[in-house]
């Protein structure tokens, strides 16, 4: 059993602990009366944490010069990483024991269910600011932290790996979702394709940009910071929005297992795309623009695919609550698949009077 306390004083804080958040990957703990956040870095996922770490340090220094030099206060508009008492952006125990330390931002909120059009108006000014402060950022400069992270094409070959090897002897049981995933395999790829072409640019991307993802002023709801960061990579604009859809404009949560509750909503996904636009709008290209309304298939798409592959696999990458909790999550995302298809239309209409 791993001393806390003791990892915090090599932090130089003294101060109790105690359980914070709910992520899937991280162990997340939340200092008092010290409003610190302190972190176990998943080793089993982010196999390397000093790359890890370098490209949270280099990517929140960056964007601490420029909220300066805009007037704002970059203890509240950034994270900040507390150094160790040797002056590292992190504590290694031992090699499955790596722990970081972020300033708690006080005066913030996190949303899990996005419950208006306002939530996702916010919430895209804050992934579209986060995006646009970062234009000028060297994305070629930044680790992969998980290679080919959203390659959605490669995530189409580790499911059919996944449904070969069945593992876990679940395959049989789940054949409708295994033949959903196969049939909308033929778009896997768009996105991909168009950046190794040229057609869209490599840019600095979050990569994991969940509703949740984000800190919110209590009292006024404005986006205050983008957290979060290990994701942090190059890639697509076209990931960040397309994910963030994906849980934002859903009518439900991510595990919701009454898939009449969950459906894509358009009044949500205006709402997100006009704050993004207000921040990102002069940085896109006409090809990403093109390409938005898809990118939220295409990345829910990913997402399913992603519980499905681990769920036949045993439940390996995905904290789970419960023995078919990857695979409700994956019929929930198809759902979405299924209703963003219908909506295509729609959502280019409002994408074009934005």
């Amino acid at each position: 059993m791993i001393d806390l306390n003791k990892i915090l004083r090599e932090f130089q804080i003294e101060s109790t602990i105690e359980n914070y958040g709910n992520g899937h990957i991280n162990d997340t703990y939340l200092t008092d009366p010290d409003k610190y956040i302190l972190q176990r870095i998943n080793t089993k996922i982010f196999k390397n944490h000093v790359e890890l770490m370098d490209n949270i340090n280099n990517v929140t220094s960056f964007l601490r010069e420029k909220i300066v030099k805009e007037g704002g206060d970059p203890d509240r508009e950034t994270l900040t990483v507390v150094k160790t008492k040797d002056g590292k952006n992190y504590y290694e125990y031992d090699s499955e024991n790596v722990f970081r330390v972020y300033k708690f931002i006080t005066g913030t909120k996190t949303i899990e269910q996005s419950t208006s059009a306002d939530d996702m108006y916010y919430a895209g000014k804050g992934f579209g600011r986060f995006a646009g402060m970062l234009n000028d950022y060297p994305a070629d400069k930044l680790y992969e932290t998980i290679v080919d992270f959203h390659n959605t094409p490669k995530r189409v070959e580790a499911l059919k790996k996944a449904i070969s090897d069945d593992i876990a002897k679940r395959a049989s049981s789940v054949q409708p979702e295994i033949e959903f995933a196969l049939k909308n395999a033929e778009f896997a790829g768009k996105v991909v394709e168009a950046m190794a072409s040229g057609e869209i640019p490599l840019r600095v991307t979050h990569n994991d940009t969940k509703i949740n993802n984000i800190l919110f002023d209590e009292k006024t709801s404005e986006a205050v910071c983008v957290i979060d960061l290990d994701t942090v990579m190059p890639g697509s604009a076209l990931y960040d929005f397309g994910d963030a859809l994906r849980i934002g404009a859903s009518t439900a949560a991510e595990d919701e297992t009454d898939l009449s509750k969950v459906q894509f909503s358009k009044e949500y996904f205006k709402g997100f795309a006009k704050g993004y636009f207000e921040e990102m709008k002069e940085y896109l290209t006409d090809k990403e623009i093109e390409l938005l309304p898809f990118s939220a298939k295409l990345l829910t798409y990913e997402c399913g695919i992603r519980f499905l592959t681990d769920y036949l696999n045993g439940d390996t990458y995905f904290k789970t609550h419960y023995e078919q909790h990857n695979l409700d999550r994956a019929r929930n995302q198809f759902k979405l698949v299924s209703d963003i298809a219908n909506l295509e239309d729609e959502l280019n209409k409002i994408v074009a009077e934005l």
